[in-house]
């Protein structure tokens, strides 16, 4: 990687051609101009968007850990529901005792 970027920015260097470099290279002149275009353009998005430049292969590991975090989150939650289940279910129920009604000679109305 850091070769690439050397010789990027030595083509990139005054009275250098990217022809050139690439033959001294041993490197097709298209590759050059390939990295020498993605090195521009990432830079420029980097100014534009005014944040770091990161790699594809970064950004897909990150995509990965996201995605295995999601997983476990719902997992966790999944649990987390089924043990609250278990537990309004283990429960002693609170026994209510009998509404007494206005007409009952028990509770002493009439």
């Amino acid at each position: 990687m850091a070769e690439k970027v050397r010789l990027v920015e030595e083509a990139m260097q005054p009275g250098m051609s990217v022809s050139y470099v690439a033959r001294r290279a041993g490197i097709s002149p298209s590759q050059l101009f390939a990295w020498k275009r993605r090195m521009l353009e990432g830079g420029h998005a980097a100014v534009q968007a005014d944040e770091d430049v990161v790699g594809a292969s970064q950004v897909r590991d990150l995509e990965k850990r996201v995605r295995d975090l999601e997983r476990m989150l719902g997992k966790k939650t999944m649990e987390a529901e089924i043990l609250k289940e278990a537990l309004d279910l283990a429960r002693p129920k609170k026994r209510t005792p009998p509404l007494l009604s206005w007409s009952d000679p028990e509770g002493g109305f009439q």
